[in-house]
């Protein structure tokens, strides 16, 4: 087991997949049970997995490589660093709260069900292939079910919505594809990350296989101004699939930024980081005034994921240690935070089909318990000391400062307004005379109480102590842009020793 532990993470989800798939339709309970058991066994699987992580050290972890289809020089391989090792316990950890969250799921669970654990299986995927067409594999499957749940779950614009979601990304993994087999075609034939890390590429090669790569990561994240089916996904999404876009699949964007833009394009990198912050800056403020005016509160959350994922590319593109760590940890603590506030507004919504702000008035006398986890999670959504959130945002803002002052200066003014809009929206919805739906909705059960729990253990255990995940990342990130710092010094070099000696010949 310990040999192939990481296969195992994946094929949990996906045998379990397999095995429902011929169960009849109508076992409803089945379906139920079998994705709760897919998913905690999963998840069990990440624990030992994280215990047997050496933390401090930056090299590839638990590597497993098998010849796959040696003639078109594609290796089964997978491995874990400090970077993807919390994004895989991230995914394995949000699942099984997503199965029980819909644990009362009837329409068509067969098919809900197993696609929540084939994409399970393929994010799984995504974060651990070593191999360049094994993780294009993982980051095209993993469209099909979550098409599936836009498209035959969502809302009344579900189509719409679900085909804007799919053309966009299948069009950024097209892109991305065009590098891949040129980067192959460059290592002599390998797809294997060792390899393709290891080519040396001329600065016209990186600046179009940095944008072939950058569009498809910059999509998924998204970045402005390629964010615009995001808004529409998370509305018209069911709750689990606004929460499992927002808690793990929006952070295959900042992933693919450290693991393949920064180490494999650096000299491209360079040249970019004006133009790719200034999009992150406008990106945590136009999100942040887009929500402001929002009256569906599934909305607002949906634009203020565009603002503090900006945050994200910001810390990662300032080229800074202490930034890029804190996107990393910002990544973890986005997908606890907004996905926690996603799985309450759904709560609320399916107690009474609505979501305008303008429809509720005194929640926080009539339901206090539903009250109060809103107010907390809100909090670490804006950042409050002591809470998650803030230990994000708060180093990708000082290292940011480090080396580009004016964009942490700017983005900094994202913070307010977060406090601006989430704070009105909660005082509007929360506090005054109980009124609209407010009267007629009842508080949290207890398996939405055991929902929400460990998100909120988790927002207070890494606002109050952050530092075991500091640990685990910052070597991994440390390397990247040290690396990155390495090869522009070595593609200075030969430029300043010939003005050297032009200069000698002149004397």
């Amino acid at each position: 087991m310990s040999g192939n532990i990481l296969t195992l993470l994946v094929a949990v989800p996906a045998v379990a997949a397999l095995l429902l798939a011929f169960v009849p339709r109508e076992n409803v309970p089945v379906f139920r049970l079998g994705a709760a058991v897919g998913t905690v066994a999963t998840f069990l699987v990440s624990i030992v997995v994280m215990a047997d992580f050496a933390v401090g050290t930056a090299d590839m972890q638990m590597i497993e490589s098998k010849s796959w289809i040696p003639e078109w020089g594609i290796t089964y391989i997978l491995g874990l660093d400090g970077i993807s090792v919390l994004l895989v316990l991230l995914t394995t950890f949000i699942f099984p709260l997503v199965v029980l969250a819909s644990w009362e799921h009837t329409d068509r669970a067969k098919g809900f069900f197993i696609a929540l654990l084939v994409l399970e299986a393929a994010l799984i995927g995504v974060f651990m292939a070593l191999d360049l067409v094994l993780f294009y594999l993982f980051f095209e499957i993993m469209l099909v079910p979550m098409y599936a749940l836009i498209g035959v779950w969502g809302g009344a614009n579900r189509r719409y919505a679900s085909v804007k979601f799919f053309l966009y990304t299948l069009v950024g993994g097209l892109l991305m594809l065009i590098g891949i087999l040129y980067l192959s075609f460059q290592a002599g034939g390998s797809f294997a990350y060792a390899d393709v890390l290891a080519v040396d590429l001329t600065r016209g090669e990186q600046i179009w296989l940095f944008w072939a790569f950058f569009l498809a990561f910059a999509i998924k994240l998204p970045l402005f101004p390629l964010h615009t089916w995001l808004p529409d996904a998370h509305t018209e999404a069911p709750t689990v699939g606004s929460v499992v876009l927002a808690a793990v699949m929006l952070k295959i964007g900042g992933y693919g930024f450290l693991r393949f833009n920064l180490p494999l394009f650096p000299e491209a990198t360079d040249l970019y980081v004006g133009p790719i912050l200034a999009a992150g800056v406008i990106g945590v403020l136009y999100g942040a005034l887009v929500a402001m005016v929002q009256s569906d509160i599934k909305k607002l959350v949906a634009y203020s994921s565009v603002a503090h994922l900006g945050f994200v590319a910001i810390g990662i593109f300032a080229l800074q240690p202490t930034a890029a760590s804190g996107s990393v940890v910002q990544m973890v603590n986005h997908g606890i935070t907004t996905g926690a506030l996603f799985l309450l507004i759904g709560f609320m919504y399916e107690r009474t089909h609505s979501r305008e702000i303008a429809a509720y008035s005194g929640l926080m006398k009539a339901t206090p318990i539903f009250g109060g986890l809103f107010l907390l999670t809100t909090m670490s959504s804006i950042a409050l000391p002591g809470l998650n959130g803030f230990v994000g945002e708060f180093p990708i803002l000082m290292g940011t400062y480090q080396t580009v002052p004016w964009a942490a200066i700017t983005a900094a003014f994202g913070v307010i307004f977060a406090a601006l809009y989430l704070l009105w929206a909660y005082q509007r919805m929360f506090h005054g005379p109980i009124g609209g739906h407010a009267t007629t909705m009842t508080d949290l059960n207890t398996r939405e109480i055991a929902v929400m729990a460990p998100l909120v253990v988790l927002m207070l255990a890494i606002g109050l102590y952050p530092k075991p995940l500091y640990d685990i990342v910052n070597p991994s990130v440390e390397a990247v842009i040290q690396q990155v710092d390495a090869d522009l010094a070595a593609a200075d070099a030969p430029a300043t020793e010939a003005e050297t000696a032009l200069e000698g010949e002149d004397q």
